[in-house]
């Protein structure tokens, strides 16, 4: 029989605020070599780490036991934390198990790379991804390919081992180094930006190609600049995979495109791809067969090599990735301060950005919808507010009217809200982004009873902003066709090739061909310069 009386609960230990701060590294030709070493080295060791971990989990998982625990009912979630922790203690699968690992496999030229301290901190990484297997939050754990390589390492101590140091200098202003084994990485630092001048603790080193940084866990809260102010207004918001609607209880409603400001250069993307697909035909010849087409590969097949040049494309595609990420993060943050300046309470749908990915990739990974809520959820988290993310399946806010209480499917290509009771026609999302301002998060179900009184003043709202709009369109910004704009998706940039005649017809079978009829350059004489000719 269980004991039913309370025990007496230790009070939990309050979190320390701390925020990280990014800085670039300035390092040499050698020390950038020497860099590249101790990353490879760590990679190898993570690795070796990670596959030691993945035995002991299979071993773990055959042991009838496993299945004995997995029996136990839920309800009894003592005797089933007890079975599972007597599991991980018999193999050896815990987070201190794995720093007894590390210490064993830091060895010979290993430690040379590696102490102690950076070693634990590996392990801990191979650790959490295995127990994201274990405990089924991830299917399988992948290893660090020498490829790609490792691209950061963290130290959790700032007193040994690879750690950030101030040094005063004559100017008045400290200086900050790197230190890791022999070199010093000197640390490219504005003062005067305020950001900056919040205090240092070393955390790890980054790598983007050629590229090093510096990241540091600063104590304490983030420099809060005095032009982002926080709101008081409720704000409704519907996401899609390139267009947001941004509807708040009192303020101006909007509905704008999802990063309007990023443009990738697609043509030398696809350059960049095409060169380093050619390089990669001409340094492995034996991986395609006569017609060019890649060869399946089995156990024992010999591995794809990389030129140097190949190396270097890869790099410069990798820069362009880097910029437009930067970029687009930047965006992010100025739409998120936007929001919270109106209001810091925000409710929106619970959405699958995953399922997005693989219906909408171009648009998701271009704008990152996904990424633009987390940045959002801390902003509105940093002011005191709270974002309210309600489920999708009982609301169906696409699919509600308010006027009559029915809920009816709408197709994707319906962009306009239009019901038989009166209400509409109104912008889908704008809709949808006004049924979640109203809604009340602790219940979220729509009731028509909720907006009937502010129907009253934000359909005006609601149509304004689809004007605004559509007037934006009509100058010349592109926007996605999901805004329902007519003719939106039309406005490409017009080409600098050769225009040319199509002639369409329909064949006996009903298909249509089209053929283009180019004119062809005149004839030059004997003796004529190849110029252009004024007719």
């Amino acid at each position: 029989m269980r004991n039913t009386h309370t025990e007496e609960r230790k009070p939990s230990r309050t979190k320390t605020p701390t925020f990280l701060l990014e800085l670039p590294l300035f390092a040499e030709a050698g020390q950038a070599a020497r860099m590249d070493a101790h990353l490879e080295v760590g990679r190898q060791f993570y690795n070796a780490v990670l596959s030691a971990g993945a035995r002991r989990l299979r071993r773990m998982r055959a042991d009838p036991a496993w299945q004995a625990a997995r029996a136990i009912p839920r309800t009894e979630m003592q005797e089933r934390k007890a079975a599972f922790a007597a599991l991980r203690e018999r193999y050896g699968f815990s987070e201190y198990a794995f720093h007894e690992l590390a210490r064993k496999l830091r060895v010979a030229w290993l430690a040379e790379h590696l102490d102690a301290v950076l070693a634990q901190t590996l392990a801990s990484r191979a650790y959490r991804a295995l127990n994201r297997v274990c405990v089924g939050k991830a299917h399988r754990v992948r290893f660090k390919s020498k490829s790609r390589g490792l691209d950061s390492i963290e130290n959790k101590r700032s007193d040994t081992g690879m750690r950030f140091v101030l040094e005063p200098s004559v100017e008045g202003r400290p200086h900050g180094f790197l230190l890791w084994h022999d070199d010093r990485l000197p640390a490219l630092i504005d003062w005067d930006d305020p950001v900056v001048a919040y205090g240092p603790r070393a955390r790890g080193a980054d790598r983007e190609g050629e590229r090093f940084y510096v990241q540091l866990v600063l104590k304490g809260l983030p420099h809060h600049k005095p032009k982002h102010t926080a709101g008081t207004d409720t704000i409704g918001l519907d996401l899609g995979p390139q267009s947001l609607a941004i509807v708040p209880r009192q303020a101006e409603a909007q509905l704008v495109p999802l990063c309007a400001e990023l443009r990738p250069d697609a043509r030398a993307m696809r350059r960049l791809q095409r060169r380093m697909e050619r390089q990669r035909r001409a340094a492995n010849p034996e991986h395609y067969d006569d017609k060019g087409r890649p060869k399946k590969r089995g156990k024992g097949a010999p591995r794809w090599k990389e030129s140097r040049s190949y190396q270097a494309t890869r790099r410069r595609k990798a820069a362009r990735e880097r910029k437009l990420a930067a970029h687009r993060k930047s965006l992010h943050g100025r739409l998120a301060h936007q929001l919270v300046r109106t209001g810091n309470t925000i409710i929106t749908e619970k959405l699958s950005y995953k399922g997005w990915q693989k219906r909408y990739g171009k648009s998701v990974g271009r704008c990152a919808p996904g990424m633009l809520i987390d940045h959002l959820r801390r902003t509105v988290a940093k002011t005191g507010g709270t974002l309210h993310e309600v489920p999708i399946r009982s609301t169906k806010l696409s699919q509600f009217c308010h006027g009559c209480g029915k809920t009816v499917k709408k197709p994707l290509w319906q962009r306009l809200h239009q019901c038989a009771c009166g209400i509409g026609p109104v912008q889908r999302d704008l809709y949808s982004a006004f049924l979640a301002a109203f809604l009340d998060p602790t219940d979220p179900l729509p009731s028509c009873a909720r907006y009937v009184v502010p129907w009253e003043g934000a359909e005006a709202r609601l149509v304004a902003a689809y004007e605004r709009a559509k007037e934006r369109a009509k100058e010349g910004q592109v926007v996605p066709r999901s805004m329902g704009i007519p003719r939106a998706g039309a406005r490409l940039p017009k080409s600098l090739s050769e225009a040319t005649q199509e002639l369409l017809f329909l064949s006996n079978r009903g298909k249509v061909e089209a053929w283009k009829h180019r004119s062809e350059p005149p004839l030059l004489q004997p003796g004529e310069p190849s110029e252009l000719r004024q007719g």
